[in-house]
Parts: C-alpha cells; structure tokens; sequence
C-alpha cells in the first residue's frame, strides 16, 4: 500500500535487526488509562482495542509494551493480544523487562537477574506468543549492566527473543551489552530541550547504526505526570504556522533528528492517535529546527 494509505510510512523505515518498521509507531502505555501506573479509573476496553486495531490500519507496525503496563482491569499486553492477535506478519512488538510491579500496582524495584526469565515468559504469556520481538533491559541507576544483559542474550540463544536492545542507559552501558551481543536499539528520554550530552548519544547510535527510540519525546515528563500545560512559545508559534498541534510539531522534531530516529507516541484516544500518525508527514523547515533546537 502507499504511504498516502498507510500514513505512519510517510516518515520513512528503519531496519530493527532483520525486521523493518515504519519509524513512526505506537507506544501502549496510555492504552490502559490515563497513564500506565495510574491506579484510578481504567480506561475504556473497546475504545483501546479501535485504536490499536486503527494503528495497523494507518501502519503503524511498531508497538512498544511491558508487563508492567497495566492499571486496574487493564494490561497493555492482553489489549495488544485481544485486538490484533493472530499477529501480521511485519508487526514488531518490543517489550521491557528489569522493572516489576506487584498486583496491586506496587513497584518490587529491579529485578535480579534470575528473575530476567520470568519476566520474558510473562510477557510471552500475556502476549500470546512463542517469541518476543525485542525485548529492551531498563537499566536503573547502576554502573554496569553486564549480568543481566547477558541473561537475555542467553534467552535470545534459546530462542525466547529475536532482538535485544537497552533503555535508560548512558554510553557505557550500550558498550557493556554491545560486547555481550548485539543490539538493535537505545529508548531513552529525548525531546525538545534535551541536554548535549543527551544529543551527542543520539547521534553517537545513528553513527553505530543503532536505532534511538525516545519516550516523552511529545510532552516530556512533567507533563506526562499530569503536570500544568508549559508549552513553550517557539513550539506553539510553529505550530500554528503549520496548523497542526504542538504535539505534532515535537513528534515532527523527533523524527527529524535522524533516519535512526523512532517515535513511540502514546495514546488511547483515536483523535490524538491520527494526529500523532498524521505528523510522520510533517516536516519543518532548517530555520524551524534551528529555532526548536536553541530551548533549553
């Protein structure tokens, strides 16, 4: 089909190991509610599976999800399994695996890593599946990360996992799992007003032909948390220019950051999930970027 009627192909593809995806994806988190680790109200089951479903249909073929996405009555991985399983056969479904929560919501911290093999084939039971796509190791606030990146490269010999990747990492980290096996994307935080050195990674896995995925890529934490609306002037200016969102305007940023570059917007309202598919298409002039890339 043409990018006219798969619009997330409009921003291009890059190659996750030996899968190819559109660069503009989806992340689940908000698909159980207001936010993942939100223990108020639950968000609409049916509503959740239309956009999932409508996703693919626009061609979204990279979805990002973990276990511990999950709110009261709802688990991104059983509405991913419910609205698109049988599975098609370009869609990548990347996971995480450190982090845990108990039922009730409760986080257990990082988990040690002989517990790297539950958390997998918790992810493979709750997406139904025989293999995991990609699975990325959320690193924590530790110098290295070498034991447990090695547990998963032993799964991805067992055949468990296809591709591996990191999150939440600094340089040294990537070169510790790097030297343990392959890896095929960093997701870190990244948006507008990103600190150099933050800027310098990115452009450091682009030189390694290492996919960056960045989250909080369109509000950037504290907004993400439910905190006032501080959009700055230069986004909104644009934004208008253009007559799209400011949303669409950093997603649009994002994804001119570089060819190695995936957006991962989160929604579970199919308005916001057509605008954030439509902005793969976006593209902002070399005087527009200079003006976004001065906000600090």
């Amino acid at each position: 089909m043409t990018s006219e009627a798969m619009p997330a192909a409009a921003a291009g593809t890059w190659k996750l190991g030996d899968m190819i995806v559109n660069r503009l994806g989806l992340g689940a988190m908000r698909l159980t509610g207001s936010a993942a680790f939100d223990l108020g109200t639950p968000s609409d089951r049916d509503q959740s599976i239309r956009v999932l479903r409508r996703a693919v249909e626009l061609g979204v073929n990279h979805i990002d999800t973990a276990a511990f996405y999950f709110s009261p009555l709802r688990s991104a991985n059983e509405l991913i399994n419910t609205a698109l399983a049988p599975y098609p056969d370009d869609l990548v479904i990347a996971t995480k695996v450190g982090p845990g929560r108990d039922p009730s919501g409760e986080w257990l911290g990082w988990a040690r890593p002989d517990q790297l093999r539950g958390q997998v084939e918790e992810n493979l039971r709750q997406l139904g599946r025989d293999h995991l796509d990609l699975v990325n190791l959320r690193a924590y606030a530790v110098d290295s990360i070498a034991e447990h990146f090695g547990v998963l490269a032993e799964l991805q010999d067992d055949g468990l996992i296809r591709h591996l990747g990191v999150s939440s990492v600094r340089p040294a980290h990537l070169a510790q799992a790097q030297a343990i096996a392959p890896v095929v994307c960093v997701q870190n935080r990244y948006g507008i007003g990103a600190p150099p050195e933050a800027r310098e990674f990115l452009r450091a896995c682009g030189q390694q032909g290492v996919a960056f995925v960045p989250f909080f890529a369109i509000a950037g934490q504290g907004r993400e948390r439910g905190m006032p609306d501080t959009e700055h002037d230069a986004v909104r200016t644009i934004a208008a220019a253009h007559g799209v969102t400011p949303a669409q305007v950093r997603l649009a940023w994002t994804l001119q950051q570089g060819p190695h570059v995936l957006a991962i917007p989160g929604t579970g309202n199919p308005d916001h999930l057509a605008a954030n598919v439509a902005a793969a298409a976006l593209r902002l002039s070399p005087g527009e970027m200079a003006r976004l890339e001065a906000i600090s």
